[in-house]
């Protein structure tokens, strides 16, 4: 679990892209799309599958680099409806038995 401190990384990217787009950006892009919001949640689901279905498939390789996929969309799904990531890592304290 040593690589987890590039959580705070890529949040801080996805906060400043959605606070000051910038062109050429995948945030920005995917954030000021004409979906909105629900483009950036069907971006969440397409990744959750590409992960299930590695996971499924017995792949090691495309299941990490789905589950990057799914970890980065879900961070911007969350930045974009407004909730900080600690707020997760709370609950899931909360639930630790």
């Amino acid at each position: 679990m040593k690589e987890i401190g590039v959580i705070p990384e890529i949040w801080e990217v996805i906060r400043d892209r959605l606070a000051h787009p910038r062109e050429g950006s995948y945030v920005s892009r995917l954030a000021a799309g004409e979906k909105g919001i629900d483009g950036i949640l069907e971006k969440v689901g397409e990744e959750a599958v590409e992960f299930i279905l590695a996971v499924k498939n017995g792949e090691p390789g495309a299941t990490v680099s789905e589950a990057a996929d799914l970890q980065f969309h879900l961070l911007l799904a969350l930045a974009a409806a407004g909730i900080d990531p600690d707020q997760v890592w709370r609950e899931l304290r909360k639930r630790r038995r």
